[in-house]
């Protein structure tokens, strides 16, 4: 059974005639009926009345007629795979997104990307901290949306993108604050619990980033857990801006004001590669469009 064979049994089956089949597929009325004959004695079936003006498929026929057209669908969509390969698209690239980062704002360029390149996987692994930026530097990611101190920026090893500003915001539940009515220093939160998400890089192992010596944690290792932990008055910590919003607004949850501490950091998102790296087409025309989003806002 070939390809051919199957392509024949399609057009015989939808047009009705040897004639119209052999215009369609450019080959000869006996090439095509040669071809339908051996591949009727291969499957042991016959697929076609032949009694009729036109020719039409028998019960048997019309079941081998549905298979074949998932084949050649197959068929197709691997031939496009491998043209789609064979000039040189990835497929697949890796984007590292710090976990703080507000996924909504690309959404427009990963379903651009989707559909202009569906062959592509685009892989979105979730950093935290440092993370995603050890991701680019282990070339474990093309692309890495994070936050990076102005020193590791001037390095020179990278090419930036400029996102958005954002900001970490210290909060606690009404709940917690009841216990701190007068609250003025981190250092009456000692003993209560500061929920940390922990980092997913290695160079900054057994560092607390904003923990004050002796304090109390539990760790976390996703933001939404840190945000049930806080909101439940289990303990405070500082949660990204747009998780938060509406809780602020409807005083489920509430700012850590502290003259010590705080209240919330900025965050100066950037979209970040290694210039000795040179991103594949669908990679480099995501970058591109990365800027573009920032020019745009």
């Amino acid at each position: 059974m070939t390809l051919e064979q199957l392509k024949m049994l399609k057009q015989v089956a939808e047009l009705g005639s040897l004639k119209s089949a052999s215009a369609t597929l450019f080959k000869t009325q006996p090439a095509i009926s040669q071809g339908i004959k051996q591949l009727e004695a291969q499957l042991g079936l016959q697929l076609f009345n032949r009694q009729g003006y036109r020719l039409s498929l028998t019960d048997d026929g019309r079941k081998i007629y549905q298979h074949a057209l998932r084949l050649l669908d197959e068929a197709d969509h691997m031939k496009q795979l491998a043209n789609f390969l064979s000039t040189g698209h990835e497929a697949s690239i890796t984007i590292a997104i710090e976990a703080s980062y507000d996924l909504k704002k690309i959404l427009p360029v990963l379903e651009m990307t989707q559909s202009e390149f569906p062959h592509t996987q685009i892989i979105l692994k979730q950093e935290y901290i440092s993370g995603a930026l050890e991701a680019i530097k282990s070339g474990k990611a093309d692309i890495a949306l994070t936050a990076i101190d102005d020193l590791t920026l001037n390095s020179g090893q990278f090419e930036t993108n400029k996102l958005y500003q954002g900001y970490l915001c210290n909060v606690a539940s009404p709940r917690f604050i009841e216990r701190h009515p007068h609250l003025t220093s981190v250092l009456e939160l000692k003993n209560e619990y500061q929920i940390v998400v922990q980092d997913s890089g290695q160079s900054s192992q057994g560092i607390n980033y904003s923990v004050q010596t002796g304090q109390r944690c539990w760790y976390v290792n996703d933001f939404s857990t840190k945000k049930t932990l806080i909101m439940s008055g289990m303990g405070w910590g500082r949660l990204p801006d747009y998780m938060i919003t509406n809780e602020l607004q409807q005083n489920t949850l509430k700012t850590l004001n502290m003259k010590d501490f705080n209240m919330k950091i900025a965050l100066n998102y950037q979209a970040i590669k290694l210039k000795s790296c040179l991103l594949g087409p669908v990679a480099e025309k995501l970058w591109q469009s990365l800027r573009l989003v920032h020019l745009s806002e």
